[in-house]
């Protein structure tokens, strides 16, 4: 199973690919960041991503493309920023046939550390570890990424495990 974690953000987009490397373990693949330039417009900005993002299914071929669901702070500007990556990230999966699944915060961190309100640095730490890097990805939308495509990982395998009981 091989998982392509995002983390959205028309700035900055976090990716990261994990793959089940057997007896309990992960492995990543691949990670990084997509990145646009903050001067171009909204539009090109979007298209670029959208173009990387393809980029990353035709190249790791994932079987699940997970996404962290949005969280609406008080920045509205920037939600709506995060708002049109995510769009662009599922249409991407959508237009590739690459199904998608998509985890709260809270989620992720449970999935990740254990427990659900851990804080950044926690998460961060136990992607490291989980993942025998290391160091912390840099920058934080990278981690973030790998954190939200190991959670998918570990729900995946559940629902596989449940799918052999019925």
């Amino acid at each position: 199973m091989r998982i392509l974690g995002i983390d959205p953000g028309t700035a900055r987009m976090g990716y990261g690919v994990v793959e089940d490397a057997g007896a309990g373990r992960e492995r990543a693949v691949a990670y990084g960041c997509l990145e646009t330039p903050p001067d171009m417009r909204t539009e090109l900005r979007l298209q670029v991503l959208y173009r990387g993002v393809v980029d990353l299914l035709l190249e790791h071929r994932p079987d699940v493309l997970a996404v962290e669901e949005l969280f609406f702070g008080r920045n509205v500007t920037t939600a709506i920023h995060v708002g049109q990556a995510r769009g662009i990230v599922l249409l991407a999966a959508a237009d590739n046939g690459v199904p998608v699944r998509e985890y709260t915060p809270m989620q992720v961190k449970m999935a990740v550390t254990g427990y659900g309100r851990a804080d950044k640095m926690q998460v961060q730490r136990m992607v490291r570890a989980l993942l025998g890097l290391p160091e912390i990805p840099k920058p934080d939308d990278v981690a973030d990424a790998l954190a939200v495509a190991i959670a998918a990982l570990h729900g995946e395998k559940f629902t596989s495990r449940l799918g052999g009981l019925s």
